[in-house]
């Protein structure tokens, strides 16, 4: 059995780590209640812009544009959005894990990467970094997801990559966000006939449809990336508040039962004292 005065520091210990915890969950809830506010103010646009997007491509015919196939390259451009730090529960593995256990072989992957923590694992298992955006998630702005979409739509124009996904942390709820990986080009125009009736009126551009395409396609991967760094934040700080709040569970528990077995240790040795005091007394009588 343990000593009193090993319980004593085992407990003085976990009550530091309770501290750190709570401070942290506190920190963690006001980041949310900012992160979640705008989460939820830009989902519905940037749902629009993806179904809009889809929709208009359905009814275009057999329109031939660079941003609506398949490049030569056989590579496969995936812009990964994690966090910059850890003791978030799951959120950072289950991205990583939904890029590494899909169906993109390692070899055909090249990935645009925000987030230190995923640059780390994606570095270690051997993966092909173009480019690291790590900065960019402490506090996303709309004029870095162009950034980043101009620099990932330029290697599509160059066949650098074939193909170009999104892999981010939708954000549901506060307790529920799900690991989510997108297809941004070739646009998937069957999206879009799934929701378009037989009847519906054929897209016409003007002045010509290369010209729209060349604005409205980057404008809509821009707004992608956009709204899935301002969920991968919410999602973040989410998890985050959990992950503490759990840990601060724990710890009480653990506390409790240390308590407990101090209670226990002291009693023993109490008696223990009593015992050889009376047995000394009664030796000497």
């Amino acid at each position: 059995m343990a000593s009193m005065r090993d319980i004593k520091r085992r407990k003085e210990s976990i009550q530091s780590t309770e501290q750190i915890t709570k401070a942290m969950k506190l920190v963690s809830t006001v980041k949310l209640q900012k992160a979640r506010t705008r989460a939820e103010h830009s989902k519905p646009f940037f749902d629009l812009m993806y179904d809009t997007v889809c929709n208009m491509l359905a009814r275009s015919g057999n329109v031939n544009h660079r941003f609506l196939k398949a490049g030569d390259s056989p590579k496969k451009g995936i812009i990964v959005i994690t966090a910059n730090r850890g003791l978030a529960g799951g959120y950072n593995s289950n991205i990583v894990k939904l890029v590494t256990r899909g169906s993109i072989p390692k070899e055909e992957a090249v990935i645009y990467n925000i987030g230190r923590k995923g640059k780390e694992i994606f570095k270690r298992n051997g993966y092909e970094i173009a480019a690291d955006y790590s900065d960019v998630i402490e506090s996303p702005m709309y004029s870095d997801a162009v950034h980043i979409g101009e620099e990932v739509l330029s290697a599509f124009t160059r066949n650098e990559i074939g193909e170009i996904y999104l892999a981010y942390t939708g954000f549901k709820n506060t307790v529920t966000h799900v690991p989510t990986l997108i297809k941004l080009l070739p646009v998937d125009k069957s999206l879009g006939e799934n929701k378009t009736s037989s009847d519906s009126v054929p897209m016409n551009y003007e002045p010509e449809e290369d010209e729209a395409l060349d604005v409205i396609i980057p404008k809509y991967v821009t707004s992608l990336i956009y709204g899935a760094l301002v969920e991968s934040v919410a999602s973040e700080n989410g998890a985050r508040m959990q992950a503490m709040d759990n840990a601060t569970s724990n710890a009480d528990e653990m506390i409790s039962d240390l308590s407990l077995k101090y209670n226990r240790a002291r009693q023993g040795s109490i008696t223990q004292e009593l015992t050889e005091i009376i047995a000394g007394a009664s030796a000497i009588s």
